[in-house]
């Protein structure tokens, strides 16, 4: 991750077709084409791989997420469970709809603590919100059982986790709906984009509308479709879904170089005193984007975290004092700072956050430290920073 570090031929050459054709629109001018389909192409191969029955390739992961609940029918005054260390797109994407995010604490998975969730279900909860942070999953057989037994729509945005599996399904494919990004720092990239995924082919259908201004789709004349449902521009060009084409044929590729990497850094780590890691569920593997590890308290945690910078080692981050992916500094939606004014329902709805606090997730966002895990540094630099990492933990820890 990200697979951008990887481009060559292969990504060149699909986007290619797409410019000798000339059509960069993913829907219409079928005489142009020359036979390419770049987002159908894709979408098939996303149902293939997932072995789901409907793929709607998007514009974005926030499209995805936002398009997932709109499927569903979350709107207006509905509640929607979501974790406290996710990005900002999570309660964008429910606020979008006008229903309220409810935000509630995550354990040492890193994602949702499910007594927490339990705790904030109210008649008006209509979803729950899964994010597969950082390349891992909750329990959800747990969040199964919970969605279940109060008739709630189970959401999977596994955006950060692709390749991902849970008792040998894949994530993304265990809830009512899953979403993928594939923006430019994801493992499969397509520049911009993302696509939802479902078994339930009402949901396809409303997706597939809802994303195109409402248009069914049906027949050859665009011009003719009609609009069963209102809906909004969330298409993906062929340019983007043309580059993804190529991506994700490597993924296998990508997820291989993940774990080697990984695996080499966690094992020197692992020699620690003082380091613990995420724990995976049962029955969980990591997509290996990530390598995320716990230390005794949020001053180490800093102390590391200052020092991993000061030598060097990038792309790792402390989510304690991050803007977009902890709600420690989401000051916005706290203090409801909208561009536009909000309803009355959604005011009321999100004041719990004032006086709220999330104690269970400051204690292990604040002591984690999250390595992202790239695609173009050799096994050497890999070896090498895993080297430097450890010496530094063992000096903060001293």
């Amino acid at each position: 991750m990200p697979g951008f570090e990887l481009f060559g031929d292969a990504e060149r050459n699909e986007v290619n077709d797409v410019l000798n054709s000339g059509v960069l629109m993913r829907y219409g001018f079928d005489g142009m084409r020359q036979g390419h389909w770049k987002a159908k192409t894709l979408e098939q191969a996303i149902q293939s791989r997932f072995e789901v029955n409907h793929a709607q390739l998007l514009s974005s992961g926030t499209a995805a997420v936002s398009l997932a609940l709109a499927s569903a029918g979350v709107g207006a005054g509905d509640e929607v469970i979501m974790p406290s260390f996710t990005f900002v797109a999570s309660f964008e994407a429910i606020l979008m709809l006008g229903a309220i995010p409810v935000v509630v604490d995550i354990d040492d998975t890193l994602t949702l603590d499910i007594d927490s969730v339990k705790a904030a279900i109210s008649p008006k909860t209509k979803a729950i919100m899964a994010v597969h942070m950082c390349g891992s999953m909750a329990d959800l057989d747990a969040l199964k059982h919970i969605s279940d037994t109060h008739n709630l729509f189970l959401i999977e945005d596994a955006c950060q986790a692709i390749g991902g599996t849970y008792k040998g399904k894949a994530l993304g494919t265990i809830g009512d709906l899953g979403c993928f990004s594939f923006d430019f720092v994801k493992t499969v990239t397509c520049g911009e984009g993302g696509v939802m995924i479902t078994n339930n082919e009402q949901f396809y259908t409303h997706s597939d509308q809802f994303s195109d201004h409402g248009h069914d789709h049906q027949g050859s004349d665009r011009g003719a479709e009609t609009h069963p449902v209102l809906g909004y521009n969330f298409r993906i060009s062929e340019l983007n879904a043309a580059v993804g084409v190529a991506q994700f044929k490597r993924l296998d590729e990508f997820l291989a170089i993940q774990k080697n990497h990984y695996t080499i850094i966690r094992t020197e780590l692992s020699k620690l005193k003082g380091v613990t890691f995420r724990t995976v569920p049962e029955g969980g593997e990591e997509s290996y984007a990530f390598l995320n590890f716990f230390l005794d308290d949020l001053e180490t945690a800093r102390k590391v975290s200052t020092a991993f910078k000061a030598n060097g080692i990038d792309v790792c981050f402390h989510y304690f004092d991050n803007n977009w992916h902890y709600i420690r500094k989401w000051d916005h939606l706290k203090e409801q700072k909208s561009l536009f004014p909000l309803s009355q329902e959604i005011k009321n709805g999100l004041s719990y956050l004032k006086a709220k606090t999330f104690e269970k997730s400051d204690h292990y966002i604040g002591r984690n430290i999250s390595c992202l895990i790239k695609l173009s540094w050799t096994e050497s630099e890999v070896k090498q920073r895993a080297q430097t990492m450890a010496s530094i933990i063992r000096e903060a820890t001293l």
